[in-house]
């Protein structure tokens, strides 16, 4: 199969595209589409043998019964510019290749990240990592974020006086805090991808997070249009039920031929217990 280039994605490929106040995502290249999905999985590199809606069809009968390794078939490289304590959540993920720009060799630049008043929030009481809904006030929210934007210029004040004092960059760099932005390239496949958004698009992920994987999410629909359709409908909006909740649908459900035939398929292959041990092999 020759390389496959896709007009959508073409037509976004090395634009920067803005996230929070001085972050970017860039799709600097892919390698892939639906059609790298199909062949995969057909291991057939004969284009147009099948429709475009058997294609369609195909991908989320892969999704829905995660059939995975076609989607990793697809790679995406990103250049992002974000805050490192996105960062240092966005590294949880070890499934991506990435290299980070060093503050061993490089110097950092002045670039801060600054939320906007009205995006503080209070401490969540039932959610230890997160905000809660309710609002800081307006006037305290703006001393907040002056309170911060003073420190930041301190920070880098003292960052570049020990520059200039020729103390090593790997150790002047630890005056400066996880507001400072950082860039890197980030290589994944489409499988990997998917997994990453799922968490990252999640009302409990950290809203600056969240404004990332938004913008990324856009990047693989443009790539792979019919994989992400079928990544939505099966992971993203969809549920796992827990095993009580499979004894209690068999039990409320009407059974046979008048339950959907989805839902018979899906309940006849989850069982609600472990099989038995074998038995052992007699001793020689």
């Amino acid at each position: 199969m020759a390389h496959v280039l896709v007009p959508e994605a073409e037509a976004i490929l090395d634009k920067e595209f803005a996230v929070l106040d001085k972050g970017f995502v860039r799709l600097v290249d892919y390698l892939g589409s639906d059609e790298r999905i199909v062949a995969a999985a057909r291991v057939s590199y004969g284009k147009g043998t099948k429709s475009s809606r058997e294609d369609r069809g195909l991908i989320h009968y892969l999704m829905r019964h995660q059939h995975t390794s076609p989607f990793e078939q697809v790679v995406l490289t990103f250049h992002c510019k974000m805050p490192i304590f996105v960062a240092r959540q966005w590294i949880r993920h070890r499934t991506a290749r990435l290299n980070e720009i060093s503050g061993r060799y490089s110097v950092m630049k002045d670039e801060f990240y600054l939320p906007a008043a009205e995006t503080l929030r209070t401490q969540s009481t039932t959610n230890k990592q997160g905000r809660a809904e309710t609002s800081v006030p307006a006037q305290e929210a703006e001393a907040m974020v002056r309170e911060m934007e003073a420190g930041q210029r301190e920070a880098y004040t003292r960052y570049q006086a020990m520059l200039d004092r020729d103390l090593a960059r790997e150790v002047a760099r630890i005056t400066l805090p996880l507001s400072l932005y950082t860039e890197w390239y980030w290589q994944i496949d489409l499988h990997n991808l998917f997994h990453f958004l799922a968490l990252r698009m999640d009302a409990h992920a950290q809203w600056e997070i969240r404004q990332y994987a938004r913008v990324m999410a856009a990047m693989a629909r443009a790539v792979a249009p019919m994989a992400y359709e079928a990544f939505e409908q099966y992971r993203l909006n969809a549920a796992c039920l827990s095993s009580e909740s499979l004894e209690w649908i068999r039990g409320h459900v009407p059974q046979g031929e008048d339950m959907p035939k989805d839902l018979q398929e899906a309940l006849a292959k989850s069982p609600l217990s472990a099989p038995p041990l074998p038995e052992p092999k007699d001793a020689p």
